[in-house]
């Protein structure tokens, strides 16, 4: 078994920790931001005793705790291994991008059965406090989202953290469209229509975050990686003569790993096919591959190889 080290494996590993880093303070930034409201919204909702608003600085709390679910799972990922857990605790990045999957879900559940409620039973709008919160609910979890969004297609937690801003977005951009509807026309059910509408968008989104995590919890190839196509490039590689016995999962929700038997040429050097090889799996994302290299014609005594 070869083991080779390549120097743009290092500059790979070192824009990731970049990335990395840059992300963690976009996370504690949305924190704060979202917390501010939280407490913001729920004196509104004391001074003004506004039972809607308190249940909705509640349910903010809720996006709070999933961003912090976001972060503790940076911090799994980037967990060292011991004797026990080889792999430290990386795999828990992965159950938490579940966990946000459940919760998101949970949250379209939730507007769901008020939009429902508020379709039996119409009810105007708690008055311009309310609407003066949703605009400032826009903001906060607009400019969350947009904070997230450059970052939500490198990493299925940030994904979710992106789905739960924007779908809070979503929602207050919706009250405060109804509250005008209904200040024009008097049409109250305009308000639990746009919920509805909104759930459904939320929904689809949700349920590919869902199918991905579900995937990826039992060590699924990653959706944005195709064997094929890996199997393809690795023999292109001058000097590789075949590749089999080919397995790739992921560590963590931004880690993914190789194995691989690689049939090599006669008179190549192993150990410069293997550091090309690395190289290219880099360009896939792929940073943990661990090749076994066998020469052309040389029987494998490999009982997987069959």
């Amino acid at each position: 078994m070869e083991h080779a080290e390549h120097p743009h494996t290092h500059h790979h590993a070192d824009a990731h920790d970049l990335q990395s880093a840059s992300l963690r303070r976009v996370f504690i930034l949305s924190i704060v931001l979202n917390l501010g409201f939280v407490l913001i919204e729920a004196g509104v909702g004391l001074w003004k005793g506004s039972l809607g608003l308190l249940s909705d600085a509640g349910h903010n709390l809720s996006d709070v705790f999933s961003l912090l679910l976001a972060l503790v799972a940076f911090h799994l990922a980037a967990s060292h291994g011991t004797k026990r857990f080889t792999y430290g605790f990386r795999k828990g990045s992965i159950l938490i991008s579940l966990l946000n999957a459940l919760i998101l879900l949970v949250a379209v559940g939730a507007i769901l059965v008020e939009s429902i409620h508020k379709l039996r039973h119409p009810a105007p709008l708690d008055g311009a406090a309310v609407a003066w919160t949703a605009g400032i609910g826009i903001l906060v979890n607009g400019l969350t989202a947009f904070l997230l969004m450059r970052h939500q297609k490198q990493d299925i937690n940030t994904r979710g953290a992106f789905l739960h801003m924007l779908a809070d977005t979503l929602v207050s951009v919706g009250v405060v469209i109804s509250g005008i509807v209904i200040s024009l026309t008097g049409w109250t059910l305009i308000d639990p229509m746009i919920g509805i509408a909104i759930a459904l968008v939320i929904l689809i989104s949700t349920w590919k975050l869902l199918a991905e995590s579900l995937r990826m919890s039992v060590d699924a190839v990653p959706e944005s990686i195709n064997p094929d196509e890996i199997v393809g490039e690795m023999k292109e590689v001058p000097g590789v003569q075949d590749v089999h016995h080919l397995h790739i999962w992921p560590i963590s929700t931004t880690e993914t790993a190789l194995t691989a038997h690689v049939v090599l040429r006669e008179g190549v050097d192993s150990a410069e096919i293997v550091a090309a090889l690395k190289h290219e799996l880099a360009h896939h994302g792929i940073r943990h591959a661990t090749l076994e290299t066998e020469r052309e014609g040389q029987p494998c005594t490999n009982p997987h190889c069959a």
